[in-house]
């Protein structure tokens, strides 16, 4: 039996639809009949052959983020049904098929039930940005009730989850964001920060008393993680997914700060602690049934005949105007 998928047979190439076999479930694996794609940034990335850290060789179906309904089990599977509605971040990078595609044989330490109160594209939209944001503020940092959290780029894609976890988790949340988008900051519950306006020292000064921040959470990297050194306290910790540059330790250094960097790829490309990423989406469930965590989606819709649209749209968004998480739709 056959599927369309997209397949990018060279870099920068066209996503072009394609007739592929349709796969069956390993042991261990479930077939997913897949509804929706999220997108991120590191898609255009790989699409473009500039994501060496992803080894996801040509000809290769791309899409990490995905939801759907469970169509088989394989052997030894007893954690879902046929017929249960489930997400993930699945695949896309090391060769894994990704969820471009109609149906994906999948592992299935790596699903969750898909949240009750969220569309499959809501759901397609969280997996990569609420695995990196707890695994810093959780995993990483072990974020207490009470403390104080400044989320760089808190209205992006990882960041704005990151807020919603640091503000359901007890935090005091604070989130650098453009002018544009302090509104939607404050509807997360955090305070927000215009980092064109104010020095690090003066926002460090106006929202702590000069104390600096237990949490940092960068999600932009390059100059920001910089800045994210300098905001903060003695004995706190900053946590980034975009930690590659060349950086001085000195600000970090001067006030016993620590620093943990999350490479969030690690479990798809090694095929190890692959059931925390399922346990971790379980939690965001949690908290999405408790109305405590939601993604942003863009309102433009594609499916897989304009996914090329999608990545204009994504490259596009790296200039500010994005509205939200691209979702493709793929049923």
């Amino acid at each position: 039996m056959d599927m369309q998928a997209l397949v990018l047979n060279r870099y920068n190439g066209p996503l072009e639809l394609t007739s592929l076999s349709r796969p069956e479930p390993s042991r261990g694996e479930v077939l997913v009949r897949i509804v929706a794609s999220g997108l991120n940034p590191l898609d255009t990335k790989m699409r473009a052959g500039s994501a060496a850290h992803a080894k996801h060789p040509l000809p290769l179906v791309l899409g990490i983020d995905m939801a759907g309904f469970v169509e088989a089990v394989g052997q030894d599977v007893s954690t879902f049904k046929v017929g249960d509605e489930v997400y993930g971040m699945t695949g896309g990078v090391g060769g894994i098929q990704g969820s471009l595609a109609q149906y994906a044989a999948v592992d299935a330490d790596l699903l969750a039930l898909k949240p009750s109160n969220l569309s499959m594209r809501e759901a397609a939209a969280l997996p990569l940005a609420f695995i990196t944001s707890y695994s810093g503020i959780v995993d990483r940092a072990h974020l207490q009730s009470g403390q104080t959290v400044l989320v760089q780029g808190g209205a992006g894609g990882v960041g704005h989850v990151s807020v919603q976890l640091a503000h359901a988790l007890g935090a005091t949340v604070f989130a650098t964001a453009s002018t544009r988008d302090q509104a939607f900051i404050e509807r997360l519950g955090a305070t927000p920060i215009d980092y064109r306006a104010q020095t690090v020292e003066q926002y460090v000064d106006s929202a702590t008393q000069g104390e600096g921040f237990d949490l940092v959470v960068d999600t932009v990297g390059g100059a920001t993680l910089d800045a994210s050194f300098a905001a903060v306290r003695h004995f706190g910790h900053v946590v980034s997914a975009l930690g590659w540059g060349t950086h001085a330790l000195a600000p970090l250094s001067f006030r016993e700060a620590t620093y943990s960097g999350v490479f969030t790829l690690y479990p798809l490309l090694s095929g190890k602690h692959r059931a925390h990423h399922g346990e971790m989406l379980r939690e965001a469930t949690r908290l999405a049934e408790e109305g405590k965590l939601s993604p942003r989606l863009d309102p433009r819709r594609f499916d897989l005949r304009s996914a090329e649209l999608a990545y204009d749209a994504l490259i596009e968004g790296s200039q500010g105007n994005l509205q939200g998480r691209i979702v493709v739709d793929v049923a």
